[in-house]
């Protein structure tokens, strides 16, 4: 069963095949995605490695939690469900 894992404090100049043939040392990759700005196109500094096992996913933490790559230290840890965003506080409307 795949695992999603979260990677944090990426540099600005990572791309997904960066993360891709670093988390490779881990085990087998799913995918690879580094999220960026949709106006500038820029990493947004964090991303998201999807390992082929539960066993990948564990030892990609364990390797690479802390790592310093690209001059910065990653942090690595299993992936939240993304939370449900409000409309910004503001009040909503009723007709």
């Amino acid at each position: 069963m795949e695992k999603k894992l979260y990677v944090g404090n990426l540099s600005y100049k990572t791309k997904d095949e960066d993360l891709q043939n670093l988390f490779s040392e881990a085990g087998p990759v799913a995918s690879v995605k580094v999220l960026t700005d949709r106006e500038t196109g820029r990493s947004r500094g964090f991303g998201f490695v999807e390992m082929e096992t539960e066993e990948s996913a564990q030892a990609a933490i364990s390797k690479f939690d802390g790592f310093t790559f690209d001059g910065r230290k990653l942090k690595v840890n299993e992936s939240r469900p993304q939370e449900r965003r409000s409309n910004s506080g503001a009040p909503r409307r009723s007709y």
